[in-house]
């Protein structure tokens, strides 16, 4: 009698998921128009700033990345030259 009551309850609560989707889409798609009133552009000058501090510091972490993989290099080779000798 248990196991009957139990999927009565779990086919009741299937069914209620189901037909709640159509009102749970209505309000997520009510809730995305919300949000998307919200937004703004920014403008052309407010893009090409951003676009030339992001290039810029493109260039001035692939100069301190080309910095480090140049010393960390040199120091490798004089270490396996240091071990070849001894």
């Amino acid at each position: 009698m248990a196991t009957k009551a139990a999927a009565a309850g779990t086919e009741d609560n299937f069914t209620g998921k189901v037909t709640s989707w159509g009102g749970r889409t209505r309000d997520f798609l009510a809730d995305v128009r919300t949000e998307m009133r919200k937004v703004t552009t920014p403008s052309m000058k407010e893009v090409q700033a951003t676009t030339t501090v992001v290039i810029i510091t493109v260039f001035l972490f692939a100069l301190y990345f080309y910095g480090v993989d140049s010393i960390m290099g040199f120091v490798i080779d004089h270490i396996f030259k240091w071990a070849r000798t001894a």
